[in-house]
């Protein structure tokens, strides 16, 4: 039995701030104790981490990956080696990736070939959601075998017609089946019908630059495409999850549906919180470095945003980390920027981007590990496994230093990717220590892990449909 004593912080969780002392024995939290008790003093351990003025916090839950993610004819940059060793260095120790189904092959074929490219290379624990893009009826019967097999969330696309996209027949088939087996549905809510009609459009007058990408993809067509997600989810009676959303009148939509009591969630990501289409219009094509989707908004929407992570309208931020290098990928679409690879590197930065809120008074402490760790552990069961520090959770701790400061930049991350989203941005707060089961991966600020310690971790069904 190996034991590590974490002693002197101050033990934040989405539910309590308590100076603790915490006892990790064989890879799980052992037992808590108020700091200097006569109970916690007795405990001997075999590495004794001293957290005196810190912050001892659950590992980072990060819903939204997608490493090694084919896209407009390349690759995302990270792989699961190097994506999750850069998610460690940032304070996440568990990771929910998407797997993908190739149109017209089975479920199980794209699964199985995100088993493999995972397996024995990730440095922290690890999960999948499935994206179904080819609804049919064997594919619809394997997702109750899927939710069998802890693949219990299955992501649609309203956008990217001819590569992911389902139409609204399709979408409630996969509603209707979710409703039986206890999956959650997750969407992409874009019209992509009409987007791909203004991008045709803007690119016969010429509009080539990467700022129309978000000029095309306008608020309405997001904030239409959530509001159609949500009345397919009253018809067949089944919870839905819209990701990354970046529209204030997107929210609105979420907030209505959750204001009539249905399970309807929202996921925000820190780019949308952070960026905005300033970004996008950076001239000589350095814009491209920020072309995702749903695109970047004009800095107005933040507060829509902000307000909806304090309200519980958005329950989880998430990084859709899936990043593509400026030279030779983002590249690729100079002079059409519908040929600009989607995504953004971001996995490494979330829970410093989110400690910077703090700081700026957006969220409090503990709603920081609510949106970052608890709330992703529950939506997608992995709760109390995952995402918070009590007796029997696998000891994913993170020691936090919330006084040190940093400035983000590509020249010191730690992500494949050959540019920073947030370069020169200072904030305050830094990962010190990670332990992933126990196991030491980022120690004062040195990688001590390995590729292989993190391991597949099958899920539950949500938990706030319980």
């Amino acid at each position: 039995m190996t034991r590590t004593l974490i002693r002197g912080g101050l033990v934040v969780t989405a539910a309590d701030e308590t100076h603790a002392d915490v006892l990790i024995e064989d890879g799980r939290i052992a037992a808590l104790a108020a700091h200097g008790s006569a109970y916690g003093e007795s405990w001997t351990a075999d590495r004794t981490i001293d957290a005196t003025g810190k912050y001892v916090i659950p590992g980072g839950v990060d819903a939204h990956t997608h490493m090694e993610l084919p896209f407009g004819g390349t690759f995302a940059s990270d792989t699961f080696e190097t994506g999750t060793r850069a998610a460690a260095w940032g304070g996440t120790t568990t990771i929910v990736d998407f797997a993908v189904q190739t149109q017209g092959e089975a479920l199980r074929a794209g699964l199985d070939a995100w088993y493999a490219k995972a397996d024995a290379n990730c440095a922290i624990d690890y999960a999948f959601h499935m994206i179904v893009s080819d609804v049919t009826e064997a594919s619809l019967k394997e997702l109750d075998l899927l939710v069998a097999e802890g693949i219990t969330s299955f992501k649609l696309f309203m956008a990217y017609p001819g590569v992911f996209y389902s139409d609204d027949g399709q979408i409630l088939r996969a509603m209707q089946r979710s409703a039986g087996n206890g999956g959650l549905i997750m969407m992409h809510a874009e019209n992509g019908i009409a987007i791909d009609v203004l991008v045709q459009q803007a690119l016969a007058e010429g509009r080539t630059d990467p700022r129309h990408h978000g000029e095309v993809r306008k608020v309405l067509l997001e904030a239409e495409a959530t509001h159609r997600a949500i009345q397919l989810a009253r018809v067949a009676g089944a919870p839905l999850y819209v990701v990354h959303v970046s529209a204030e009148e997107a929210v609105a939509e979420l907030a209505r549906a959750r204001d009539q009591g249905l399970p309807v969630f929202g996921e925000t990501c820190p780019q949308y919180l952070f960026l905005s289409t300033d970004n996008l219009a950076e001239p000589d094509f350095e814009g491209a470095k920020y072309v995702c989707s749903t695109p970047l908004r004009p800095a107005e929407h933040q507060a829509a945003l902000w307000r909806g992570l304090r309200t519980d309208d958005l329950q989880v931020v998430s990084t859709d980390h899936c990043p593509f290098c400026f030279a030779g990928q983002k590249e690729l679409g100079r002079g059409d920027f519908s040929r600009i690879p989607n995504g953004l590197p971001g996995v490494e930065n979330r829970m410093d981007l989110l400690h910077q809120a703090v700081v700026d008074g957006h969220i409090s402490r503990r709603r920081w590990i609510e949106i970052a760790c608890a709330a992703p552990a529950r939506m997608f069961g992995l709760y109390p496994r995952k995402g918070t520090i009590a007796p029997g959770a696998d000891a994913d701790v993170v020691v936090y230093d919330p006084h040190a400061e940093q400035v983000l930049s590509a020249e010191t991350h730690h992500m494949n990717v050959d540019y920073s989203a947030y370069e020169g941005r200072r904030v305050t707060g830094r990962v010190e220590t990670v332990l992933s089961r126990g196991e030491p991966v980022i120690t004062e600020g040195e990688f001590t892990g390995r590729a292989g310690h993190g391991l597949y971790v099958p899920r539950g069904t949500c938990q706030y449909l319980n």
